[in-house]
């Protein structure tokens, strides 16, 4: 299936609402779903006998700073079978500093792969994945403090004791 053809399988299935963009001028063209969506979307795709996505590669989290004040979450997906490809990419509002995290419903169900990559995410980016069943840090300690992936975010000057945060790091005395 093509790219186009795959769009209009969706649109048949699901109303306005849920395909809220296509995008075919890049690269690797890609659909924006509704984020409440997401699941019933990858639901299909996984299912569906023409589609049969039954490989995630990978999620990917993109921060698109506190200017433009939206997060983005990337789906990678493939059919082995079939040599499919298809990215489908959900927009978030990002909070700031002592709201709550944005949240995206898991898909850990449907890819069982999405369990890491929506930890890495919740780890390095601060997306809270409803639904997941196991959403802890995955990269770095529990008690760690923000979320280094973040456009905003800083470094804390001691860990347990340890220094993490350089002033001057053209200093010739640090090591690199």
């Amino acid at each position: 299936m093509t790219f186009d053809q795959i769009a209009s399988l969706l649109s048949e299935q699901f109303d306005e609402q849920v395909i809220t963009e296509r995008t075919t001028d890049v690269l690797q063209p890609y659909l924006v779903i509704a984020t409440d969506s997401l699941p019933a979307v990858c639901r299909v795709l996984f299912e569906h006998p023409s589609c049969y996505f039954d490989y995630l590669a990978c999620i990917t989290a993109v921060d698109n700073g506190p200017e433009k004040g939206t997060l983005e979450v990337l789906y990678h997906l493939n059919s082995i079978p079939y040599g499919h490809r298809l990215v489908l990419k959900t927009l978030l509002p990002r909070n700031a500093p002592g709201e709550p995290l944005p949240v995206v419903p898991t898909v850990s169900h449907i890819w069982r792969t999405a369990d890491w990559h929506e930890r890495e995410a919740f780890d390095l980016m601060g997306i809270t994945f409803s639904g997941h069943p196991d959403l802890r840090r995955i990269l770095l300690p529990e008690d760690w403090e923000g979320h280094p992936l973040r456009k905003d975010y800083t470094e804390q000057e001691l860990y347990h004791g340890i220094r993490v945060r350089y002033e001057d790091r053209d200093d010739p005395g640090l090591e690199n």
